[in-house]
């Protein structure tokens, strides 16, 4: 299992990080990445923080990335803060999308993929144009398992496949309970439309951690 999108305590997570690494393992995780909220006011503490984590590779068998998610930052601000993220050491963006259960600003999803993040997390009623671009910019497209955000994964699905877009499975874990198995996510993928083949490789086999 591969969820390059969780939370620990340093945003509105339950868990610290060496708790929520354990909790993954037995779940069968081979790469996490701690991807706390952040904006300009607290990245450079969240980063700080969750790059700490990484002592616990030395003893598990597991990639840990320490990223961040840029959380109901105005479009105009994306760019810059993601430039920031990565200056300060972010190994993965990720972006807040435009999820039909929250209230993001119009155009968070264009202004993430033109800036290149790793991730757009939960992207709700993506675009077939956004969905072309981020083929080209190599952004990755987020099928999420969490309640709300995930009632549009079969619209991100169907854009995603017909341009050609890269996808990822994540969790958006916030509690214990969120985590979950390779099947399940499997199970997911192959719910919101793609084929089993296809479900198994992008959630196994995901290029972010192979080119790492």
């Amino acid at each position: 299992m591969i969820d390059l999108h969780t939370h620990t305590i340093f945003s509105d997570g339950e868990l610290i990080p060496s708790e929520l690494v354990r909790r993954a393992e037995v779940k069968g995780y081979t790469a996490i990445g701690l991807t706390d909220h952040v904006d300009f006011t607290n990245i450079e503490h969240v980063i700080s923080c969750l790059s700490k984590a990484k002592y616990l590779e030395d003893v598990l068998d597991m990639k840990i990335f320490a990223g961040v998610e840029l959380t109901h930052v105005p479009p105009e601000k994306i760019e810059s803060l993601t430039t920031l993220a990565r200056r300060l050491g972010a190994d993965i963006v990720v972006v807040h999308g435009e999820t039909p259960v929250e209230p993001v600003r119009p155009g968070t999803n264009l202004a993430a993929i033109k800036a290149g993040v790793d991730i757009l997390a939960h992207p709700g009623f993506l675009t077939a144009e956004e969905a072309e671009l981020a083929r080209d910019n190599n952004v990755c497209l987020e099928i999420t398992s969490r309640l709300g955000h995930n009632i549009t994964n079969g619209h991100v699905v169907r854009l995603a496949k017909e341009a050609g877009a890269r996808m990822i499975v994540d969790t958006d874990t916030h509690s214990p309970e969120d985590l979950i198995d390779t099947e399940r996510a499997i199970q997911i993928a192959i719910g919101a439309g793609l084929t089993p083949e296809e479900a198994r490789r992008i959630v196994t086999e995901h290029p972010i951690v192979r080119d790492s």
